[in-house]
């Protein structure tokens, strides 16, 4: 007896049906990779926190692993080394907000300008979260920082600003340097104040609600910029940026 084919819908049906153990070796496989998300976040936490709170070189791998609450042989199944991870929450924690700095002075053209609105939101965010500031305070010298994320591009921005005659210093190092210490002194600065560390900052009139704007000042005037128009540019509006979380 003949048997009729099936119809052309009848067999795209059955060709889109997968069998039982494809379909579930899928949903394995979704679970494992997400299982492995999981655990690389939970020590890319552990060491931010970690690294924050005594820096890098005096975090052992055993106590990131030990935090995050993962085995340890776990921690060499997404990172080769303890330079590796540091690597990897530099990435997160600064390089993705330097991007979106970038992106957020991309339509300015003035060098004063971008540079300002990069230091201030860096002294907000480093207010807003503690850990963050706390780390930028504690790597923010290292030649690792300095040469990534914020630092580079505070390097480059002065650059762009000395080449295009906007800026006018002696010594182009010094100045960067002389920046940098201007950041890290604000942050160190608002962290200490905030946790009644220091009564002398008070004394000075240390008044972290305008803290941000007077380190840009500061920092602008340093880069040969009169200090009246130093202080207006750094008092003009805001832009807001989206700062990715720390952890």
């Amino acid at each position: 007896m003949s048997t009729r084919p099936a119809s052309t819908a009848t067999a795209r049906k059955r060709a889109a049906v997968r069998p039982p153990s494809e379909a579930g070796a899928e949903a394995r496989e979704a679970r494992g990779a997400r299982r492995k998300r999981e655990t690389r976040d939970k020590l890319l936490d552990a060491a931010f926190r970690l690294m924050a709170e005594r820096g890098m070189d005096a975090v052992a791998i055993n106590e990131i692993t030990e935090a995050a609450d993962v085995g340890f042989g776990s921690f060499y199944n997404h990172f080769e080394s303890k330079e590796a991870i540091y690597g990897a929450v530099m990435q997160a924690v600064f390089e993705e907000f330097a991007d979106a700095l970038d992106a957020l002075v991309r339509n300015h053209d003035d060098p004063a300008e971008m540079i300002a609105i990069c230091v201030r939101h860096t002294v907000l965010r480093a207010r807003r979260e503690q850990l963050w500031g706390r780390l930028l305070a504690r790597e923010g010298f290292s030649t690792r920082v300095l040469s990534h994320g914020l630092g580079l591009r505070l390097l480059r921005d002065i650059q762009n600003g000395i080449g295009r005659g906007r800026f006018k210093v002696p010594d182009p190092l010094m100045s960067f340097v002389a920046a940098g210490s201007t950041v890290l002194g604000a942050v160190v600065a608002q962290a200490d104040v905030e946790a009644g560390a220091d009564p002398l900052l008070k004394q000075l009139g240390v008044d972290i609600d305008s803290l941000p704007g007077r380190a840009a000042a500061v920092l602008l005037h340093g880069l040969g910029l009169p200090f009246e128009e130093a202080q207006a540019i750094a008092s003009r509006p805001l832009p807001e940026v989206e700062a990715p979380a720390a952890g």
